[in-house]
């Protein structure tokens, strides 16, 4: 493999994950799971594991459906090439907010497994592993009228990324 086609591998992998970070986030399906091979596979940790294209976009849809908002962020780590097969590792956080008022910050990595494709890169298996999560206890929602002594921007943000701290 020429230096340059390498070059070319690693900007499309990366391309890739930044375009499942994004899928995701919008809550865009059939642009998600486009980006896995049909025998895709995803592991969580703990013992999920869900295979092929239909199944993995069920369960982002019922996942997606428990939660008022979401943000991930997927940062830069490794990528192993191999002719027309790749593993590659990210490191990840997100953000959630669901509709019981559980507010959750994680960390984590993704050690993912590409292929080369007609249509170019894919995931053939991406797993999560090694993360942490700070998940919140269940909260009533925020009020929205102004109380006498207003929060500033940083108290909010606190009490979503840690309930109970705010006011």
């Amino acid at each position: 493999m020429s230096d340059l086609q390498a070059i070319a591998d690693r900007v499309e992998i990366e391309a890739l994950r930044g375009e499942f970070t994004d899928a995701v986030m919008m809550g865009d399906f059939d642009r998600c799971w486009s980006l896995f091979t049909p025998d895709g596979v995803v592991r969580i940790p703990h013992g999920a594991e869900i295979v092929g294209q239909e199944e993995l976009r069920a369960g982002a849809e019922r996942l997606h459906g428990l939660l008022d908002f979401f943000m991930q962020t997927t940062h830069p780590g490794t990528i192993r090439l191999d002719g027309d097969t790749a593993a590659g590792r990210a490191y990840i956080s997100e953000l959630r907010h669901g509709h019981d008022g559980r507010a959750e910050l994680s960390y984590a990595v993704y050690h993912d497994r590409y292929r080369r494709t007609p249509d170019g890169w894919k995931f053939t298996e991406p797993s999560t592993s090694s993360g942490t999560s700070t998940a919140g206890r269940r909260r009533a929602r925020p009020r929205m009228q102004p109380r006498a002594s207003a929060a500033r921007p940083a108290d909010l943000a606190g009490s979503l990324l840690a309930p109970g701290l705010g006011a």
